[in-house]
C-alpha cells in the first residue's frame, strides 16, 4: 500500500511540475509577444494597397497618385495632398523617396484636417532635388531639412532616381530628422531654439504650426513627380 502510495504522489508531483513549467512558458511567451507587438511598425505602404491613406481635403486619393511596380508614384498631374486615416502622436516614420530632375515634395506630421493646406499646422521633411530645384541653394530649405526652420547638417541625398531612406522620429516633441542613416536635423518642438527660428521664418504668425499632440502624417503633392516606397510607421508610447 505503501508503495502504491508513494507512486500515485510522484505521479502528482511530476503533473503539477509540468503544469507549472508550462504555465511560466505561456506567461513568458504572452509576455515576449506583448513585447513584440508593442515594438511592431504599422505598415502604411505596402506597395499593393492605398487603404490607409486619404485625400487632405476629400476622403478619395486624388487620381495622381497610383500604385506603380509597388511603389507609390505621384506622377505630377494633380489631386492633391494625402494624408493618413490615422493620427500619431509619437512617432517613428521610415520611408523611401527618389525625385525626378527639379522635383520638390514633402513629408509633413501632426497634421490637422479641416484647413486650407496641410502645412499651416504640419512640419515638413523637404523632399528635394537640391541640384535642380532652386530651394536646393538654401541649406534650411534642402533635402531632408524642417522645412524653412532647421538645416540638415551632413545630409547626402542621392543621386536623381536613386532610393534614398528617410525617417522621422518624434518623440516628447524631440524632433529627428534622417537622411540615409544619418541623422541630419534635431530640434525640440516648442523648445527656445524652436520659438526663436518660429519667429524668424514665414510661419511666425501661424498659430497651429508645429502646435499639435498628434495629427496625420502627409504626403505632399507639390506639382513634381516623386515617389514613394516602403512606408511605415511605429508608434512609441
Amino acid at each position: 500500500m505503501s508503495i502504491v502510495r508513494t507512486f500515485v504522489w510522484g505521479v502528482l508531483l511530476v503533473a503539477t511540475l509540468e503544469f507549472a513549467v508550462e504555465s511560466a512558458l505561456a506567461q513568458t511567451d504572452q509576455s515576449l509577444k506583448s513585447t513584440q507587438s508593442s515594438n511592431d511598425f504599422i505598415v502604411l505602404f505596402d506597395g499593393k494597397s492605398l487603404d490607409q491613406w486619404r485625400g487632405y481635403k476629400n476622403e478619395s486619393v486624388g487620381a495622381g497618385w497610383k500604385i506603380d511596380g509597388e511603389t507609390l508614384h505621384f506622377d505630377g498631374s494633380g489631386g492633391g495632398d494625402i494624408i493618413t486615416k490615422q493620427e500619431f502622436a509619437d512617432f517613428e516614420l521610415v520611408f523611401e523617396w527618389r525625385v525626378t530632375a527639379k522635383a520638390n515634395s514633402g513629408v509633413m506630421y501632426r497634421v490637422s484636417k479641416g484647413d486650407s493646406a496641410p502645412y499651416l499646422s504640419g512640419p515638413e521633411y523637404q523632399i528635394l532635388d537640391n541640384d535642380g530645384h532652386a530651394d536646393g541653394k538654401r541649406s534650411i530649405t534642402s533635402a531632408a531639412s524642417l522645412y524653412a526652420m532647421v538645416e540638415p547638417e551632413n545630409a547626402k541625398p542621392k543621386a536623381i532616381g536613386e532610393w534614398n531612406e528617410g525617417k522621422i522620429r518624434l518623440v516628447n516633441n524631440q524632433l529627428e530628422h534622417w537622411l540615409n542613416g544619418q541623422k541630419v536635423v534635431s530640434i525640440d518642438i516648442g523648445g527656445d531654439d524652436w520659438k526663436k527660428r518660429k519667429e524668424a521664418s514665414k510661419f511666425k504668425d501661424w498659430e497651429k504650426f508645429g502646435a499639435n499632440a498628434k495629427g496625420h502624417i502627409c504626403l505632399q503633392d507639390h506639382g513634381d513627380s516623386i515617389w514613394f516606397s516602403n512606408i511605415k510607421i511605429r508608434e512609441i508610447k
